[in-house]
């Protein structure tokens, strides 16, 4: 029999951790601690060891986003990578999932870059909260256009200063590095698939391989590298968009993020 995932949650809301701890349970998933604190959830990691931290940002003492980083950077006794952006998990490292109230880019982006799996706003539904949860810890991350365009900007923005990490993409064939490209504009692995016309399995193999070969955890750390290392331009994306019809999140391409989103509804291409 599997075991049900388990789950910690940090929020300096009762009612928040209340409802959300009925809507897990009421889908067989355990949640293992509570924190209403970064501290604490740093703590509740260290002790339970748990698969998903479900983390919201604005919290006393210690944010969600700083508790992410200590969380995912290998502080001591907590299971995780000695590096932010790429590097390999330890085992049983869980993945985190940022929840707020609060749609703005700045915490997009810290939250992405301080290594979280993904970013909802409470407004989700039970079941996109539900599924979220199960979709990172295959592995996969909440990743959908919306938050691929804000990326974009961000890089756009920063100009010349956006390759700072320079990591090396010598490791990867040419095909690893087209699937690379690809990836960072969004596209899902049955789009991929038939972008390449390959299998949908082979296309997952090649999203593996990048992923162990950078030292990535996730596809949200292997968009960020292909746009910090100019592997990917913003005019590269905006070509995708034209070419794809892809000019705007619909219900069924948003998670959420971003000032033109639907609220809080997730991609239908999560996972696979």
């Amino acid at each position: 029999m599997t075991e049900p995932l388990r789950v910690v949650l940090a929020d300096d809301q009762t009612l928040v951790r209340t409802g959300f701890r009925l809507i897990l349970g009421a889908d067989g998933i355990d949640v293992v601690a509570e924190a209403v604190n970064g501290t604490e959830a740093v703590e509740a990691v260290r002790r339970t060891r748990p698969d998903v931290v479900l983390m919201d940002v604005r919290m006393p003492e210690m944010d969600g986003l700083e508790a992410t980083r200590r969380i995912l950077t290998g502080a001591p006794g907590v299971p995780g990578a000695p590096g932010v952006l790429g590097a390999t998990d330890a085992p049983g490292a869980p993945r985190v999932i940022i929840l707020t109230t609060f749609d703005l880019d700045q915490y997009v982006y810290a939250a992405l870059s301080a290594g979280a799996s993904g970013f909802l706003l409470k407004d989700v539904t039970p079941e996109q909260l539900t599924a979220a949860i199960r979709t990172v810890r295959t592995g996969d991350a909440l990743l959908a256009p919306a938050i691929t365009r804000r990326l974009v900007w961000r890089f756009t923005r920063r100009g010349s200063d956006a390759a700072a990490l320079h990591r090396d993409l010598a490791p990867l064939t040419p095909r690893e590095l087209e699937v690379l490209g690809l990836l960072a504009q969004g596209l899902s692995n049955a789009e991929l698939a038939a972008r390449l016309h390959l299998a949908e399995t082979t296309v997952k193999t090649h999203v593996a391989r990048i992923l162990a070969k950078l030292r990535l955890r996730d596809r949200v750390q292997a968009v960020i590298v292909a746009y910090e290392t100019g592997l990917v331009s913003a005019g590269t994306h905006e070509a995708a968009e034209q070419s794809t019809g892809l000019t705007g999140p619909t219900p069924q391409a948003s998670s959420g993020l971003g000032a033109d989103a639907q609220p809080a509804a997730l991609p239908n291409h999560l996972g696979r």
